[in-house]
């Protein structure tokens, strides 16, 4: 009986560890809260860059690794994408900008 107790134990400590250890994020991939974290962030930007006259949020594409935000696409002019950047840099949430808009 007490064989049996001991793999019980034994399976239910390693199923925890595993468990642990497949919601904790790595570098290259993000835990499960913080995807939805960034896909709030990747809304939010979206979002503002809609509401802003100066930028056509259809030209430029967002994305959001972790908090640092990625801006690509094309622009009419230089101040589009500086405006885009001046944007999402006031989302909260967000911790950098890449701009990689490039202007037609």
């Amino acid at each position: 009986m007490k064989i049996a107790q001991r793999l019980i134990t034994a399976a239910f400590a390693a199923t925890v560890a595993i468990t642990a250890v497949g919601c904790v994020s790595t570098s290259k991939q993000e835990s499960a809260g913080e995807y939805v974290d960034d896909a709030v962030i990747t809304t939010k930007v979206k979002a503002a860059l809609a509401q802003d006259p100066s930028v056509k949020a259809t030209e430029v594409n967002v994305e959001t690794f972790k908090g640092d935000v990625q801006l690509s696409g094309f622009v009419a002019d230089p101040a589009s994408a500086q405006r885009a950047v001046e944007l999402a840099r006031g989302v909260k949430g967000v911790t950098s900008v890449k701009n990689d808009i490039r202007v037609k």
